[in-house]
Order: structure tokens, then sequence, then C-alpha cells
């Protein structure tokens, strides 16, 4: 997680001062990371727009309260309990969309085939992880936060942020070689 430079300071300033362009900054600059987040731990667009919207409502309503804090840590935090209140409210039903269904560069059709169906049977193994297992791997491993990092996002020790991407990672891992080795 980045450090709180004069630019964030200065939107987050604005921002608590009423200044709506100051929040639309913000909102632009943090857009695709609580998307993203929310899309990996909920598994559809729908849904991970909603919690998008709370997200950025909670941060509208709370930000005179986060000028020391530092705003991606918030933002991941909030996420992670706004997707896991909205997964216990309404689990999930229909199909699992893919944050990663960006083509690969690259001009062989068959590699990107080949990338993207693996990148797909990636984000449907994280359906078999637990709440816990799977805000731990997309923290940890997809969104690239430090073991540190998301034990403080999820409020729990580093032991078990580990514990909990080790055995998602099996999981995966797991869930991809069995559906790999029906496919052939």
């Amino acid at each position: 997680m980045a450090a709180i430079d004069s630019s964030e300071r200065d939107a987050k300033a604005g921002t608590a001062a009423g200044d709506l362009a100051a929040f639309e900054l913000l909102m632009r600059q943090y857009e695709r990371l609580v998307l993203v987040t929310a899309l990996r731990l909920l598994g559809n667009m729908a849904d991970a727009q909603d919690v998008s919207q709370e997200v950025f409502l909670r941060l509208y309503s709370n930000l005179g309260k986060l000028e020391s804090q530092n705003l991606s840590g918030w933002l991941y935090r909030v996420t992670v309990n706004a997707s896991h209140d909205l997964r216990r409210k309404r689990p999930a039903t229909d199909p699992m969309e893919f944050a990663s269904d960006v083509p690969a560069g690259g001009n062989d059709p068959q590699q990107s085939a080949t990338e993207a169906e693996r990148r797909r049977v990636l984000e449907m193994s994280l359906r078999v992880l637990s709440e816990k297992e799977r805000a731990a791997l997309v923290l940890r491993d997809l969104q690239g936060l430090s073991t540190e990092e998301v034990a403080r996002v999820l409020g729990s020790s580093e032991a078990t942020v580990r514990s909990q991407t080790s055995k998602a990672r099996v999981k995966v891992k797991d869930f991809m070689e069995r559906y790999f080795r029906r496919r052939t």
C-alpha cells in the first residue's frame, strides 16, 4: 500500500471540507482497486459494482475520520467487509465473471486462448475457497499486498494470513489440476 502523497492528502482534506471535485479525484484514483477486488471476491460485476458504490459512500461519510490513515488499506478492508456482507445477504447465483478477461498482448491466438482459459479457471477456483481464504489469496497474490498489509486489512496475524494463503493456494492448485486433467 502506497504512502500518502500530497495530492491524496489534499483530496482528502478537500472532500472533508465538502469539495465534490476532490472526492471525484479520490474515486477515480481508487475505483479500479475497489472494483477489481470486489469482483474477485464476489464473482460477478453487478455485485462488485454494488459493493464499490457502498465503499465509496462509506468513504465519503467517513473521510474526516481517516485523515491520518492509509486510504488504500482502509479501502481494501471496507471492500472485503462489504463483499462478505453482500455474500451473506445474497449468495452468488450468477455465472462467474472474470476480473482478468483482458486479452493478452501477442499475436498467437492459440497462446491467447490458453492463457484466457487458465485465467478463467483460476477465477472459478476462487469459488472453492472460504471467504477468509479467498480474501487472503486475492489480497496477497492477485492484488500484490504484502503479508503484513493483508494482516492489517483483514485484522488478523501474519501467521494466520500465511496459513490461509497457503491453504488457498493448495485448493486452487488442486482445482486447476483436476480441471485440466479432465480436459485432456
